[in-house]
């Protein structure tokens, strides 16, 4: 019995281990925000906006993003803060989605920007060839559990 108790303990203690690891490792791992002097290079740039908000259908306490994305020709740029995780990317998709099933339906037509490896902003650029006015929303998804984290819809960027 006192061996079954151990065995138990110990389990439990693994898995939670394991699964503030998980947790964790990002923040842990997380870059810098991108400097105010690249964030005002970016928006001056910026020809489109999209704003990711939390109350998207797939997003969730632990699945979240809340901001606004600035998109020009050359960078990319989110002023925001997106829930922790692992293995963020930024993808431009040609129809809006809120859902991992319609992410999944839908990413063979998307672009992948970059990886995200900061929760409280960041600054990408724009792969040769891609044209951001050419898409109408951007998506955060987490690759390594592919869950839906935030999206919102490109639109032109209003003078300031």
């Amino acid at each position: 019995m006192k061996a079954l108790r151990t065995i138990l303990t110990h389990g439990v203690a693994m898995l939670v281990g394991i699964a503030l690891g998980i947790y964790l490792l990002p923040l842990l791992t997380e870059t810098p925000a991108p400097s105010s002097a690249t964030m005002a290079l970016v928006q001056a740039e910026a020809q489109y906006v999209a704003q990711f908000e939390r109350e998207r259908t797939d997003s969730d306490l632990l699945h979240w993003g809340e901001g606004q994305l600035l998109l020009g020709e050359g960078s990319i740029g989110f002023r925001g803060e997106l829930a922790p995780g692992p293995d963020y990317r930024l993808y431009l998709s040609p129809r809006f989605v809120e859902t991992e099933h319609e992410f999944l339906a839908l990413q063979g037509e998307m672009v992948a920007i970059g990886s995200i490896s900061s929760f409280d902003g960041f600054a990408l650029p724009v792969p040769n060839g891609v044209e951001v006015g050419s898409y109408q929303a951007a998506i955060v998804w987490c690759e390594s559990f592919q869950q839906f984290i935030t999206s919102g819809v490109i639109r032109p960027r209003q003078s300031d």
